[in-house]
Protein backbone atom coordinates (compact mmCIF):
# COMPACT_ATOMS: atom_id res chain seq x y z
CA UNK A 1 0.00 0.00 0.00
CA UNK A 2 1.06 3.53 -0.69
CA UNK A 3 0.94 6.30 1.86
CA UNK A 4 0.45 9.98 1.16
CA UNK A 5 1.36 12.29 4.01
CA UNK A 6 1.41 16.07 3.84
CA UNK A 7 0.87 15.91 0.08
CA UNK A 8 3.73 13.54 -0.73
CA UNK A 9 4.19 9.82 -1.24
CA UNK A 10 6.17 8.62 1.73
CA UNK A 11 7.42 5.55 3.52
CA UNK A 12 4.90 4.11 5.96
CA UNK A 13 6.66 3.39 9.25
CA UNK A 14 3.47 2.39 11.03
CA UNK A 15 1.96 -1.10 11.21
CA UNK A 16 -1.49 -2.13 12.38
CA UNK A 17 -1.11 -4.93 14.92
CA UNK A 18 -3.98 -7.37 15.36
CA UNK A 19 -5.33 -7.68 18.89
CA UNK A 20 -3.94 -11.19 19.37
CA UNK A 21 -0.43 -10.37 18.09
CA UNK A 22 2.51 -8.93 20.01
CA UNK A 23 3.62 -5.37 19.32
CA UNK A 24 6.55 -5.73 17.00
CA UNK A 25 7.18 -2.48 15.25
CA UNK A 26 8.59 0.82 16.41
CA UNK A 27 5.36 2.47 15.31
CA UNK A 28 2.38 0.29 16.24
CA UNK A 29 -1.25 1.01 15.48
CA UNK A 30 -3.65 -0.78 17.80
CA UNK A 31 -7.41 -1.10 17.97
CA UNK A 32 -9.55 0.74 20.50
CA UNK A 33 -10.55 -2.63 21.95
CA UNK A 34 -6.92 -3.48 22.64
CA UNK A 35 -6.29 -0.05 24.15
CA UNK A 36 -9.25 -0.41 26.49
CA UNK A 37 -8.51 -3.99 27.57
CA UNK A 38 -4.74 -4.06 27.96
CA UNK A 39 -2.36 -2.65 30.53
CA UNK A 40 -1.61 0.80 29.18
CA UNK A 41 1.92 0.88 30.59
CA UNK A 42 2.77 -2.26 28.61
CA UNK A 43 1.39 -0.71 25.43
CA UNK A 44 3.29 2.50 25.96
CA UNK A 45 6.59 0.59 25.82
CA UNK A 46 6.23 0.92 22.08
CA UNK A 47 8.33 3.74 20.62
CA UNK A 48 5.26 5.28 19.05
CA UNK A 49 1.67 4.26 19.44
CA UNK A 50 -1.22 4.82 17.06
CA UNK A 51 -4.92 4.16 17.52
CA UNK A 52 -7.32 2.82 14.89
CA UNK A 53 -10.86 4.07 15.31
CA UNK A 54 -13.81 2.46 13.58
CA UNK A 55 -16.68 4.62 12.38
CA UNK A 56 -19.04 3.65 15.20
CA UNK A 57 -16.76 4.91 17.98
CA UNK A 58 -17.96 7.64 20.32
CA UNK A 59 -15.00 10.00 20.55
CA UNK A 60 -16.05 11.55 23.85
CA UNK A 61 -15.53 8.19 25.58
CA UNK A 62 -11.85 8.13 24.59
CA UNK A 63 -10.96 11.81 24.54
CA UNK A 64 -8.78 11.66 27.67
CA UNK A 65 -6.45 9.20 25.94
CA UNK A 66 -5.83 10.98 22.63
CA UNK A 67 -2.64 12.61 23.90
CA UNK A 68 -1.11 9.11 24.29
CA UNK A 69 -1.04 8.65 20.52
CA UNK A 70 1.08 10.09 17.75
CA UNK A 71 -1.34 8.93 15.09
CA UNK A 72 -5.05 8.26 14.91
CA UNK A 73 -6.20 6.15 12.00
CA UNK A 74 -9.82 6.55 10.95
CA UNK A 75 -10.92 3.37 9.24
CA UNK A 76 -13.67 3.83 6.61
CA UNK A 77 -15.49 0.51 6.14
CA UNK A 78 -17.51 1.59 3.06
CA UNK A 79 -17.18 4.75 0.99
CA UNK A 80 -20.72 5.86 1.86
CA UNK A 81 -19.84 6.12 5.56
CA UNK A 82 -19.11 9.78 6.27
CA UNK A 83 -18.47 9.59 9.99
CA UNK A 84 -14.71 9.81 9.45
CA UNK A 85 -15.17 13.42 8.35
CA UNK A 86 -16.88 14.26 11.62
CA UNK A 87 -14.34 12.36 13.67
CA UNK A 88 -11.40 14.11 12.00
CA UNK A 89 -12.90 17.54 12.47
CA UNK A 90 -13.73 16.87 16.12
CA UNK A 91 -10.25 15.49 16.79
CA UNK A 92 -8.73 18.74 15.53
CA UNK A 93 -11.20 21.36 16.69
CA UNK A 94 -12.77 19.99 19.87
CA UNK A 95 -10.15 17.63 21.25
CA UNK A 96 -7.03 19.50 20.08
CA UNK A 97 -5.31 16.47 18.59
CA UNK A 98 -2.15 17.67 16.84
CA UNK A 99 -0.73 14.34 15.65
CA UNK A 100 -1.21 12.64 12.32
CA UNK A 101 -4.79 11.79 11.38
CA UNK A 102 -4.82 9.05 8.78
CA UNK A 103 -7.66 7.52 6.80
CA UNK A 104 -7.65 3.96 5.53
CA UNK A 105 -10.21 1.63 4.06
CA UNK A 106 -12.80 2.33 1.40
CA UNK A 107 -12.42 5.98 0.39
CA UNK A 108 -12.18 7.46 -3.07
CA UNK A 109 -9.93 10.00 -4.71
CA UNK A 110 -12.87 12.43 -4.86
CA UNK A 111 -13.03 12.49 -1.06
CA UNK A 112 -9.39 13.44 -0.47
CA UNK A 113 -9.89 17.20 -0.82
CA UNK A 114 -12.70 17.21 1.73
CA UNK A 115 -10.89 14.88 4.11
CA UNK A 116 -7.86 17.16 4.07
CA UNK A 117 -10.11 20.13 4.92
CA UNK A 118 -11.32 18.44 8.09
CA UNK A 119 -7.83 17.71 9.34
CA UNK A 120 -6.72 14.44 7.75
CA UNK A 121 -2.98 14.58 7.05
CA UNK A 122 -2.26 11.14 5.62
CA UNK A 123 -4.02 8.71 3.33
CA UNK A 124 -3.39 4.99 3.17
CA UNK A 125 -4.21 4.28 -0.46
CA UNK A 126 -5.74 1.18 -1.92
CA UNK A 127 -3.57 -0.70 -4.38
CA UNK A 128 -5.52 0.49 -7.42
CA UNK A 129 -5.16 4.19 -6.56
CA UNK A 130 -2.70 6.35 -8.49
CA UNK A 131 -0.77 8.32 -5.86
CA UNK A 132 -0.01 11.29 -8.11
CA UNK A 133 -3.68 11.67 -9.05
CA UNK A 134 -4.66 11.51 -5.39
CA UNK A 135 -2.07 14.18 -4.50
CA UNK A 136 -3.48 16.39 -7.25
CA UNK A 137 -6.96 15.91 -5.75
CA UNK A 138 -5.89 17.61 -2.54
CA UNK A 139 -5.96 20.87 -4.52
CA UNK A 140 -9.07 20.16 -6.59
CA UNK A 141 -10.86 23.34 -5.56
CA UNK A 142 -9.51 26.86 -5.05
CA UNK A 143 -12.63 28.32 -3.47
CA UNK A 144 -14.32 26.97 -0.36
CA UNK A 145 -17.42 27.98 1.54
CA UNK A 146 -16.48 26.80 5.00
CA UNK A 147 -13.50 27.30 7.24
CA UNK A 148 -11.00 24.45 7.33
CA UNK A 149 -9.42 22.99 10.45
CA UNK A 150 -6.34 21.95 8.47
Amino acid sequence: MQLIKDGQVTQDNWAFINDDAALNADHNIISLTRWQNTDKQALQQSKSLGLRLESDVILEETKADFSDFGLIELYIPVFTDGRAYTHARLLRSRFGFTGDIRVSGDFMRDQVFYLSRVGVTSFNLNDQDNAQEVIASISDFSVTYQESVA
